[in-house]
């Protein structure tokens, strides 16, 4: 008798863009290759309307709708606009990949424990805008990026993976940047294959991965570090 399969329906993921769209080549890489397991891409959605993301979106095939947050009277009223256009494709996970927008506390909770996002700094520091400025100006030695769930307070939520490098004396904010941006196409697609592998839980305030901080996996990168 032939063994009977279950296939199971491949979880769908959207992501949120405002600007070129790099994180969003990495996911969308990671999902071809398998290393995001069983996902689709099913919509990346923008603010901004010459966003370049949108264009990698749609040369891939992927529905790349805009909800221009210009036309919205108040932070409300997009929110509501947002949600209602990403509910139109049922993601089971939301990935913000460089969205420039501050979602309300309202719109956070209704997508609590599915949506992620990355942030370019070792949270909690230096959390919002200027991140490798503000890196340079305190003198740190260590930065980088952060990937965590999203909640109602902004860059705040439980920090699911981080990727760290040095800061050279001889940065500046450029290369500082492109430094971090390289760690943080390593970090979000593991980060998003934990969270659709159903492997994240958020326990007091903190995530454990398969139950533990760590097991067998580490939750910081390291420069040349190979896998995590």
């Amino acid at each position: 008798m032939d063994p009977e399969y279950v296939f199971l329906p491949k979880s769908r993921l959207a992501v949120l863009v405002s600007g070129r769209g790099s994180n969003l080549q990495a996911i969308m890489s990671a999902c071809a290759s398998g290393q995001i397991p069983a996902t689709d891409v099913v919509a990346v959605i923008s603010n901004r309307p010459q966003a370049p993301a949108l264009a990698l979106a749609a040369a891939a095939g992927i529905p790349s709708p805009c909800v221009d947050h210009r036309r919205f009277a108040d932070r409300s009223s997009f929110d509501a606009a947002l949600r209602a256009q990403i509910d139109d494709f049922a993601p089971d996970h939301i990935a913000l990949a460089g969205f420039m927008r501050q979602l309300t506390p309202a719109f956070a909770q209704h997508y609590a424990g599915r949506m992620v996002n990355i942030h370019p700094s070792l949270l909690p520091a230096f959390p919002g805008l200027h991140t490798h400025a503000q890196a340079l100006g305190e003198g740190v030695k260590l930065h980088g990026a952060t990937v965590h769930f999203v909640t109602a307070d902004l860059d705040a939520g439980p920090i699911i993976v981080q990727g760290a490098v040095p800061v050279l004396a001889q940065d500046d904010v450029a290369s500082l940047a492109a430094r971090v941006l390289a760690v943080e196409h390593r970090i979000y697609p593991q980060a998003l294959a934990w969270l659709v592998s159903g492997r994240l839980r958020i326990e007091q305030g903190k995530v454990t991965i398969d139950g533990e901080k760590a097991s067998g996996i580490s939750p910081c990168v390291w420069p040349g570090t190979e896998d995590l």
